[in-house]
């Protein structure tokens, strides 16, 4: 029964934080759309973990938060919010970088994702 209830208030600790962030319409006007492209590294011999691609929204949860897929890794992961803010904030349609995972239980840059963010922006209708 206690991992029950212990499950549940992550889960309404969860809801609570992406209900915080606000919706893409909410944090960025304008915007149609956003995909990230990743290619996620880890150290190794084969040292491409995976490839994926997601796409926002306007009714979506603006969370940018990305989750490490390293095995083992707490509290780590890839925050590109300061990445889509400054594109909207730019009017600009592309950018691409690298981030590093910082997560405890591992040292520093034990995994990082290549991104492409590319933002699709509503037509404006001049009067």
């Amino acid at each position: 029964m206690s991992y029950r209830q212990s499950y549940r208030q992550k889960l309404d600790q969860e809801r609570t934080a992406l209900a915080a962030l606000g919706l893409v319409s909410e944090r960025h006007a304008g915007v149609s759309n956003i995909e990230f492209r990743m290619t996620y590294y880890h150290r190794g011999l084969d040292s491409i973990l995976m490839k994926r691609t997601l796409s926002f929204l306007p009714a979506d949860y603006a969370n940018f938060h990305i989750k490490c897929m390293e095995d083992g890794c707490t509290g780590g992961g890839f925050d590109l919010a300061s990445v889509v803010a400054g594109l909207a904030k730019s009017r600009k349609k592309s950018v691409t970088g690298k981030l590093f995972c910082h997560g405890k239980e591992h040292t520093v840059g034990h995994a990082h994702i290549a991104y492409e963010v590319n933002i699709l922006y509503s037509k404006r209708v001049n009067r």
